[in-house]
């Protein structure tokens, strides 16, 4: 997984007073827990814009102007309510011989039949949680949508690793093709010629239209 180096100062004090002066410059209050002890630094604000706004995950290197480094992941961040400023960063330290959880953007590759006849697709998740050594973390999952058909949906099992564990239960959609009334169901499936001739004798509403046909979802 790619990383990203912050350039801070170790806080001596981390009170209030304090913690709002280095606001006042600019400067973002941090934390580093998961060690023999918690440390405390600050960094200038503009040094967590790769790391807070992307889609991307990354590890991050923690890199003191007394010469201590830290790998760690970012655990948690609070905003302003009102302004949207970082005002707090929580961050989790990395060891290479324990395994730590976080969240993996996922990405969709391949084109789907269904979607090419109508369909519409929908993410259910964007991000997975995964579970690895640090080596092991992946920079991104890849969901194929290729063979997925109007009704299909892709489980979260079809993203599974050896080097790392999806905490997510094995029934966990991560993308599924729903049905859209302008949706054309694949001749060459006898189970979608089935439901082409059920949506066919459906009953008329009252507009005299019949209602879209709702494809079944396959399990996979």
């Amino acid at each position: 997984m790619k990383s990203i180096t912050i350039n801070g100062s170790k806080r001596e004090s981390v009170g209030k007073k304090a913690t709002k002066a280095l606001r006042n410059a600019g400067q973002v209050p941090c934390v580093l827990y998961g060690g023999d002890q918690t440390v405390h630094f600050s960094a200038p604000e503009l040094a967590f814009s790769k790391l807070v706004y992307t889609p991307n995950a990354h590890t991050v290197v923690i890199a003191l102007e007394n010469g201590e480094t830290y790998d760690a992941v970012l655990q948690d961040i609070q905003f302003h309510p009102v302004t949207d400023r970082i005002l707090h960063i929580d961050f989790y330290r990395l060891f290479e011989d324990k395994e730590i959880a976080m969240d993996i953007p996922v990405h969709i590759i391949g084109t789907s039949k269904g979607v090419l006849n109508g369909g519409v697709l929908r993410r259910n998740r964007r991000k997975l949680r995964v579970k690895a050594l640090p080596k092991n973390l992946p920079d991104f999952l890849e969901a194929d949508i290729t063979p997925l058909k109007i009704g299909n949906k892709l489980y979260v099992t079809a993203l599974e690793g050896e080097d790392y564990t999806l905490l997510h239960s094995d029934n966990t959609v991560v993308v599924q093709i729903k049905t859209a009334r302008t949706a054309v169901l694949d001749a060459d499936d006898d189970d979608d010629d089935d439901e082409l001739e059920e949506g066919a004798e459906a009953t008329t509403t009252e507009g005299g239209e019949a209602p879209a046909v709702e494809a079944s979802e396959t399990q996979e």
